[in-house]
């Protein structure tokens, strides 16, 4: 919904004042979704899940700067924790006056396993299977019309033979489906399950399990950087000083399992904030995440940055992106489809693509705080409000509070108290 998501002074705006300016192009209801007065009526609350109370919230900022293939995005984010926003922020500006991010997504392919137990042999009937895959790809899309209609459904079949298991030798059929613009589990499952029966003619077996895999390696979000060493000076360190710093510091997590998570979750600080705020299954995103960086049998890291024979420091990431923009939370929770109006993003393709442009550049904001002047100094100035506020400042006391904490090194509850006295 932006053409420039550069918002000078956005920071100093007031919440309201920030809000008027991020959604310029939205209606007064998508406007109003995004504010602070509660979205999710109690009726529409008590059909998304059971045994409803109220509602839970959490903080909604905008992450701005993000040009991501030429295409500005004001990009919003749901998240608790402070600095987050303010770093995806701020490397985008980075990244912005280098080009952008460049990104690009595979197929919508999505996974459903279906297990087969006791087949008499199961060599046989991974065959078996494979020699009906025509009709079992005509039997999965009989159970989804609309969805084919759409240029989806079901494209193809794999058979996998896990010989020695705590339940006994074991054949997988895997049904690979295009889900189009949906996350797909619902589609998935239910083809999977109506496959049932077949399958266990087929392989002359016992069918067990049906369901999606959220390790979605067939659905594939890639974003990349390319910036000179001037654009990362900083008061005290040279730009070509900086990049090595990103490069050698990415580097333990590429060997590291115990850096590697970290590193990761890192990472996953920008993603799960545009997940979760565009109503999509955070939980999903970071369980394929995390068991794609396993996926060679040792866990590591989701990016790669390098120094290119130019000296620009060249990042990228690569990770499975199942994001809808139809069915569940996206179609019922009224700021989530506010925020993706005002992201302004048409399909579930460019939705992850921005996605993993938000997850490089946190990546980039903590390997470069933590190559530079360290993690803590710059995440601790932002906590400081959350310290000021829990020791009773409100209104204007806040930032005063939270500037002097910040001046003092000392971001202390007890501090702020003596500092609260004071103003």
């Amino acid at each position: 919904m932006t053409d420039n998501s550069r918002l000078p002074g956005f920071r100093a705006l007031t919440p309201d004042a920030r809000r008027a300016a991020a959604t310029r192009g939205l209606d007064q209801t998508d406007a109003a979704a995004l504010g602070f007065a509660p979205a999710l009526p109690s009726g529409t609350a008590d059909g998304m899940i059971e045994n409803v109370i109220g509602t839970f919230e959490l903080p909604l900022g905008i992450a701005t700067n993000f040009t991501v293939n030429n295409r500005d995005y004001l990009v919003p984010m749901a998240v608790e924790e402070p600095s987050v926003v303010a770093a995806a922020s701020y490397m985008a500006r980075i990244v912005r006056g280098c080009g952008g991010f460049a990104a690009e997504t595979t197929a919508p392919v999505m996974r459903g396993q279906i297990q087969i137990l006791r087949a008499a042999d199961p060599a046989t009937a991974r065959d078996a299977l494979l020699a009906a895959r025509a009709d079992i790809i005509a039997a999965a899309n009989a159970c989804d019309p609309v969805l084919v209609r759409h240029g989806g459904g079901c494209i193809g079949i794999e058979v996998h033979l896990f010989p020695d298991t705590p339940a006994g030798p074991m054949v997988v059929l895997h049904i690979l489906v295009d889900v189009r613009d949906a996350m797909g589990a619902n589609a998935v499952n239910t083809m999977a399950e109506a496959l049932a029966p077949m399958v266990e003619q087929i392989a002359r077996g016992e069918v067990r399990l049906r369901i999606l895999s959220n390790l979605a390696d067939l659905r594939l979000a890639r974003a990349s950087v390319d910036i000179p060493p001037e654009a990362l000076h900083t008061d005290t360190l040279d730009g070509a000083q900086v990049a090595r710093g990103i490069v050698e510091a990415c580097a333990l997590a590429l060997v590291d399992p115990y850096r590697a998570a970290t590193h990761n979750k890192g990472i996953m600080n920008g993603i799960d904030p545009v997940v979760l705020a565009t109503g999509n299954d955070w939980r999903a995103i970071e369980a394929g995440a995390h068991a794609y960086a396993a996926r060679s049998g040792r866990y590591t890291s989701l990016t790669r940055w390098e120094l290119g024979d130019d000296g620009h420091l060249k990042g990228r990431i690569e990770l499975p992106m199942a994001l809808g923009l139809i069915g569940g939370a996206t179609k019922t929770h009224p700021t989530a489809q506010a925020a993706i109006r005002l992201l302004g993003v048409t399909s579930a393709s460019e939705l992850a693509q921005v996605t993993a442009a938000v997850g490089l550049a946190q990546n980039m904001a903590a390997l470069r705080a933590l190559a530079t002047e360290g993690i803590n100094k710059g995440h601790m100035a932002l906590h400081a409000r959350n310290i000021a506020i829990l020791a009773g400042a409100t209104g204007a006391a806040v930032d005063r509070v939270a500037r002097a904490l910040a001046a003092s090194g000392e971001v202390t509850v007890a501090r702020a108290q003596d500092l609260l006295g004071k103003t």
